[in-house]
């Protein structure tokens, strides 16, 4: 038997449309390894969800998988000693973490480590200007992503697993996530909602998105199988604003890649001087734990940061309302708050979730002003008209029919008097606002 190779698993943990599993059979037999890195191990929910997809990866290939625990830099020149393998090969990872990561293990490595392949339909930094620059905001991204175009999904290929291989268990995990269901999903919203995405997409009282980000987080399915499923839906508003959406995640990505620096602090310097609450004082630091806790007594926000701590997810719409509270009503800086967001989601995804944040604050590209300050009230009314929503997470409130459960007055028995003044921190945050332009 050829000597083999290795494909070392990260953010792509399926086997169809896989360049760099492609590549690794093209070479002979293949070593198929995941390593759990104990860098990431304070991942939170997201480490169930991996455990999950690790568990599915495993099934597919009839156990033939290699969990190793360790750092990367010598599990995987290790495993190139154990099996003589002639190269590594791997899916490119663009995250900062993930970058220096590679550093590593490359100089680690006397065999070549060899990337095909993005988690990305379009990779990160590939698409520049006329200057040859990053593009600033999104629809500008979003247009040239378009023309630029991204390959067809890959066909699948026969493989030759190397077996026998010692590895260690992957942990027990209660969730249950494999390409196969993210795929079903998938093809249901397709049949069945897509046709209302335009209108529902932004209503967290109905079923109205594809559900798709956390099997895109993970590599269950890959955007461009997505967007050639769209494709032949071309003359469809509603599969091009879906198309829109998956941009948004490869312009953060594309953000990320750019300035990584943005992951933890802000990416643009325009509010430097902001004033902001300290999320530790005695006054603070209640406030922030109702928030986290969903009794804020505002209705729409005590829904959102429920069906995050029971389910791992949040409406998108909800994202950007329960964001807004921390940053706007209670003057915490984003961090935090995308900070308590990724310990909690499973599609926890450092560039989509803390630029989201930053276009919440107003300190993002393509951000939203920092005077949008989101109104839960209004919101509530808005886009969840009937109450559904809160009522399906905010048990106390289940007795008020419609959409008075956005205002449930003298109707709300134990639930929660508002912790704070809308009216009034709209206005602070505005005067804070104001004083640092100014500066």
């Amino acid at each position: 038997m050829s000597a083999p190779s290795i494909l070392w698993f990260r953010r792509d943990l399926r086997l169809d449309d896989h360049p760099a599993l492609a590549a690794a059979a093209a070479d002979g037999p293949v070593v198929p390894v995941f390593v759990l890195d104990p860098a990431l191990a304070d991942a939170g929910a997201r480490v169930d969800a991996l455990h999950a997809c690790l568990r599915s990866l495993s099934d597919a290939m009839d156990g033939a998988l290699v969990v190793r625990s360790g750092d990367p830099a010598v599990e995987i020149p290790r495993l190139v000693s154990e099996t003589g393998a002639t190269a590594v090969h791997v899916t490119g990872d663009f995250a900062p973490y993930g970058r220096r990561r590679d550093k590593r293990v490359a100089a680690a490595l006397d065999v070549p480590l060899v990337s095909t392949g993005t988690p990305y339909a379009v990779p990160p930094g590939a698409v520049l200007n006329g200057k040859d620059q990053p593009y600033q905001v999104f629809s500008a991204y979003c247009r040239a992503w378009r023309e630029r175009g991204w390959p067809s999904p890959v066909d699948a290929v026969d493989v030759s697993w190397v077996r026998d291989v010692a590895g260690v268990d992957v942990p027990e995990t209660p969730l249950s996530l494999s390409p196969e269901a993210a795929l079903e999903r998938w093809h249901e919203f397709l049949d069945d909602s897509l046709s209302a995405y335009s209108s529902d997409r932004d209503r967290p009282d109905v079923d109205g998105t594809s559900r798709m980000s956390i099997a895109l987080k993970f590599g269950l399915v890959h955007p461009r199988t997505l967007l050639a499923d769209l494709g032949r839906r071309a003359r469809s508003d509603h599969a091009r604003k879906l198309g829109d959406e998956l941009c948004w995640r490869e312009f953060y990505a594309d953000v990320l890649f750019h300035h990584p620096r943005s992951a933890w602090h802000d990416l643009r310097d325009a509010l430097a001087g902001m004033e902001y609450a300290d999320p530790a004082s005695p006054e603070v630091a209640p406030l922030v734990e109702a928030w986290r806790e969903g009794r804020t007594g505002f209705p729409i926000v005590d829904a959102g940061m429920r069906q995050l701590r029971e389910e791992g997810w949040m409406h998108n719409r909800v994202r950007m309302i329960t964001a807004s509270f921390l940053v706007k009503d209670l003057h915490v800086w984003w961090p935090l708050g995308a900070r308590h967001f990724l310990d909690l989601l499973y599609d926890g995804d450092i560039a989509s979730n803390n630029h989201g944040w930053q276009w919440v604050a107003g300190t993002g590209t393509d951000a939203a002003p920092y005077f949008r300050v989101f109104n839960p009230t209004t919101q509530g009314r808005k886009f969840d008209p009937q109450g559904d929503y809160v009522r399906r997470y905010v048990p106390e409130l289940r007795h008020i029919s419609g959409a008075a459960v956005h205002e449930p007055g003298d109707q709300r028995g134990d639930y929660p008097e508002p912790i704070v003044d809308h009216a009034v921190e709209r206005r602070v945050a505005l005067e804070r606002y104001q004083a640092a332009r100014s500066t």
